[in-house]
């Protein structure tokens, strides 16, 4: 079995794949003030709850966005497993011909996302990721990374307006009743959902004009299953895009 692991900004999520089957998903809050030890505790509890002998896993691979907990992370999962896991960055193979300015500055979440969308759904294609932030990778006609749109995330959004309007408070993001909401909590649900999607329809639509043909649009993370409902655009839900595109580099460089 090989573990993957992406560390986020709000959540790590990892995957447990026996060959190409994922056999388990798990979720932890970041916490970057946690030490190796702590974590090691939490990974070997709830593997075992979830019935995964560590003694079973052969490898791991890690990406993260946290670069100060990288390290920390890194080393649970080496007291678990006793062996050191791949992290995603310089000199790892990934396969992914990368276009962009300065390729180092590539965040290794939209990397791993891109490798998986080439290779499950084809190229061109647009991946949607929606953490922290939102984030819009395009890939062109020969599965080239092109270039990247970064918005504010769902979430990081909805906190900003609550903190900093005095009328405005934190409600539960969900499916609004309509687009013309009657009060407070109904206009700012379609404000965030509705705007949210008309916001992807419209990036989707100017990124496929300058690839030069339809794409491929993929959606992984956080509240896009919620949002992409509300589209015009066909777009695929896949929460497992990134895990799986961990295993894919992972296989590039046993």
């Amino acid at each position: 079995m090989i573990l993957t692991a992406d560390i986020g900004n709000s959540n790590i999520v990892l995957g447990v794949f026996e060959g190409d089957i994922l056999k388990l998903t798990l979720r932890i809050k970041t916490d970057a003030t946690r030490t190796r030890d702590e974590y090691a505790i939490n990974l070997n509890s709830m593997l075992k709850i979830n019935n995964i002998n560590v003694s079973d896993i052969d490898g791991a691979i890690i990406s993260s966005v946290v670069p100060n907990l990288s390290a920390p992370f890194a080393g649970a999962v080496e007291m678990l497993i006793g062996k050191t896991p791949l992290i995603v960055g310089p000199g790892v193979k990934t396969g992914l011909d990368i276009r962009i300015d300065n390729p180092s500055q590539l965040g290794c979440d939209m990397v791993v996302d891109a490798v998986a969308a080439i290779r499950i759904y084809g190229a061109p294609a647009i991946v949607i990721d929606m953490g922290t932030a939102t984030t819009f990778s395009a890939i062109g006609k020969k599965g080239e990374y092109l270039g990247a749109a970064i918005t504010p995330g769902v979430r990081i959004s909805m906190n900003a307006l609550a903190q900093n309007a005095a009328q405005i408070s934190q409600i539960n993001i969900d499916k609004p009743r309509h687009a013309i909401g009657t009060n407070t909590t109904d206009s700012l649900k379609s404000g965030i959902v509705l705007g949210y999607a008309s916001m992807l329809d419209g990036i989707i639509e100017r990124f496929e004009k300058e690839i030069g043909a339809p794409c491929n649009v993929i959606a992984t993370g956080g509240l896009s299953s919620l949002i992409i409902p509300h589209c015009k655009r066909k777009i695929v839900h896949d929460k497992d895009l990134l895990i799986k595109g961990l295993l894919l580099i992972y296989n590039k460089n046993i």
